[in-house]
């Protein structure tokens, strides 16, 4: 047992409060981890906003980095001084994760959404009470995690902590929607609807891999200046004329389009902006959204639920850091820091668009 610091939430839709908690050792299949950065992300904040209110107190974060304290007996993948990304969990044994699709685990919610290991214990308390924990397997706004080891995947010791955070979740999210689900062929036309962190990382991925046009879309202007900088080619404001105007850039219509708003709005619009047998991928959490199923059919358009960008984390996270040391995944353009105790001011920042990613640092 140790003493950990972390945000904690004392009901649904409740501020972040850090407190002091007790941290438990590792089981036999955990892995201890000192954190060094987290990722703030816009599922962090609806989940809070809507948690149920049985399961809180609750500890979120989900986008951990950090090096390994402590192992257990029956670890062999990671030991202690190794620095490592956090993921999400999955079983490792269903269909879905023998097959290589693990964010489709048979076991997600149980893993990730239970506040709690999947067998409803956790591995912190609060004042002698249980704490809630394990959001996405891991609960990483605090300065230690308890994590299982097949969320824990070892980087290099000389990955900035502000690079790697983000990729356990909106960086593999984006790129693995484009690079494991998507796959444009090259000189294909790709547009982005809402480019924060996810909607960024899938726009540097359709870059990296020569897809011509790039197009975004956001209501910020300095998130379309930085697409353009990122190698979009032109970013457009929402509003009347979008879907003509991206017909126009793609010459007739997008082969895909990556919605990352969840709105149902915004979903309507992309399908109105791809080609004939075009694809969209969708990947914001929003509510229900109703298509003209005869405009589908006429167009044969595909309709993809992309989870954490379809990707098996030990196999893509290294892919990302490769494009990443080649220039071509550069997340850290996104990234702007704040102290962890600063987590206020960070989700002040995202909500009000003027910055991207925001990353708590830990000393």
């Amino acid at each position: 047992m140790r003493r950990v610091r972390a945000a904690v939430v004392e009901a649904p839709g409740a501020p972040f409060t850090l407190r002091d908690a007790d941290l438990e050792d590792p089981l036999p299949c955990e892995v201890l981890v000192r954190m060094t950065a987290v990722g703030v992300c816009h599922t962090d904040l609806v989940m809070r906003d809507t948690w149920p209110r049985q399961l809180t107190p609750m500890v979120f974060g989900h986008e951990g980095t950090g090096r390994v304290e402590a192992v257990g007996a029956e670890v062999t993948g990671v030991a202690p001084g190794d620095h490592v990304c956090l993921t999400f969990a999955s079983c490792g044994t269903c269909e879905q994760c023998a097959a290589g699709h693990p964010a489709y685990c048979h076991a997600a919610q149980a893993r990730n959404f239970s506040g709690g290991r999947d067998d409803g214990t956790t591995a912190l308390s609060l004042d002698g009470t249980p704490l809630h924990a394990g959001f996405f397997g891991q609960s990483s706004f605090a300065t230690h995690a308890v994590v299982h080891e097949r969320g824990v995947i070892k980087v290099p010791s000389d990955l900035p902590a502000a690079v790697a955070a983000p990729l356990g979740c909106s960086g593999q999210t984006g790129a693995g929607t484009v690079l494991n689900r998507l796959r444009p062929e090259p000189g294909s036309s790709l547009v982005v609807l809402g480019v924060g962190g996810v909607g960024l990382s899938a726009l540097m991925a359709a870059v990296a891999v020569g897809c011509d046009p790039v197009v975004a879309v956001d209501p910020i202007a300095f998130r379309r200046a930085l697409a353009v900088e990122l190698g979009a080619k032109a970013a457009l404001a929402p509003g009347n004329g979008l879907v003509a105007a991206l017909r126009d850039l793609t010459g007739g219509g997008a082969h895909h389009v990556v919605e990352t708003t969840g709105r149902p709005e915004t979903a309507r619009q992309a399908i109105g902006a791809l080609r004939p047998r075009g694809e969209l991928a969708l990947l914001g959490l929003g509510g229900e959204v109703t298509f003209d199923v005869m405009g589908l059919l006429s167009k044969g358009v595909r309709v993809h639920g992309v989870i954490e960008g379809d990707s098996d984390p030990g196999r893509f996270l290294p892919e990302l850091i490769g494009l990443h040391r080649r220039g071509l995944f550069p997340i850290e353009r996104l990234v702007t820091t704040f102290p962890f105790e600063d987590i206020d001011a960070a989700v002040t920042a995202m909500r009000d668009g003027s910055v991207v990613k925001p990353v708590l640092t830990f000393t």
